[in-house]
């Protein structure tokens, strides 16, 4: 099942999670509409073309949900029946630690045991370095400014561009980098406009005409940032709010790959009993950790990221 924000990547985990239960001789179910579907029953054994057409679409076929009926114990156990109606004795969710606090509950209530799969792309999920939909919303990101780029420079304009990203810049500081943005304005770093202007003016005397901002929502500045550089530099400046276009796409080759690796270890897990488990990537290697390892925890963009965007606030 997927819960919480959609994330490219889902479906491919989806697939490999059903066709390795299948190879274990387990008997596999989806859930669909999240939480919500749980405690209404939606559960259906896939089909072979509901897995055939998963691997190359965005988003999740299974759809999401955000539920606070979860949370009260009558539509939890509502939802146990259905499981037990059903022959259900394990659950893999996809999602963030919120989703992961939700089955944890379920568990304590029911003793139905789970493994978790961390997809969202801010990459904001504590003891994992990557999430299910990162790499497909840097990649569409870059598509953005890429083209941005192309007409900023053509009309000598300033552009700044606001990705997703509510408490954690990840997104914004890594397509900063990677597109050669001029600024970049993030929760992690305290920015300086002056520090920003001085550094952008010889740019703008040589004749430089344009200049690239990327900028997380969680800061909230994007439109008076727009409002500045139009005032500061004389540029006509534009504001692009990539929005919900970041969270579409064809899964890349790295969100498959980490898909498929995420999932299959998710059953192995609780194929060989290891219950309750949250599979990550640290350090260049697969593991597992404890859901007190993972929800409630902090997020922290790795040091080395945010030194590189340090000179793009300033």
């Amino acid at each position: 099942m997927t819960s919480g924000g959609d994330a490219a990547g889902m479906n491919p985990a989806i697939k490999a999670a059903v066709d390795h239960a299948r190879h274990l001789s387990m008997r596999p179910y989806v859930v669909y509409d999240g939480l919500e579907g749980l405690i209404d029953g939606k559960i259906e054994e896939p089909s072979r073309n509901l897995t055939n057409e998963l691997i190359y679409r965005g988003g999740t076929l299974l759809r999401s949900s955000r539920s606070k009926r979860f949370f009260q114990y009558e539509y939890r156990k509502q939802a146990y029946e259905h499981l037990k109606a059903k022959g259900i004795e394990k659950l893999i969710i996809m999602g963030g630690d919120g989703s992961f606090r939700a089955l944890n509950d379920f568990y304590n209530d029911f003793e139905v045991p789970f493994a978790g799969i961390p997809a969202t792309i801010d990459n904001d999920i504590a003891s994992t370095d990557y999430c299910l939909g990162v790499d497909t919303a840097q990649n569409v990101i870059l598509n953005c400014i890429d083209s941005i780029r192309d007409t900023a420079q053509s009309h000598h304009r300033a552009f700044v561009v606001e990705t997703m990203g509510r408490d954690c810049g990840y997104l914004a500081m890594t397509t900063a980098l990677c597109s050669s943005a001029d600024i970049c304005i993030v929760p992690e770093i305290p920015y300086d406009l002056d520090s920003i202007y001085r550094r952008l003016s010889p740019q703008i005397e040589e004749g430089i005409g344009y200049i690239i901002a990327v900028v997380a929502e969680g800061t909230r500045v994007a439109q008076y940032l727009t409002r500045w550089l139009n005032e500061k530099t004389g540029m006509d400046t534009r504001l692009t709010v990539l929005g919900h276009v970041q969270r579409g796409g064809s899964p890349t080759a790295r969100d498959r790959l980490m898909a498929t690796r995420f999932a299959t270890r998710a059953v192995e897990a609780l194929h060989k009993g290891n219950n309750n488990q949250i599979m990550v990537y640290r350090d260049g290697s697969y593991a597992t950790t404890s859901l007190n390892a993972v929800a409630g925890q902090k997020y922290s963009v790795n040091p080395e990221i945010i030194d590189l965007c340090r000179e793009l606030s300033c």
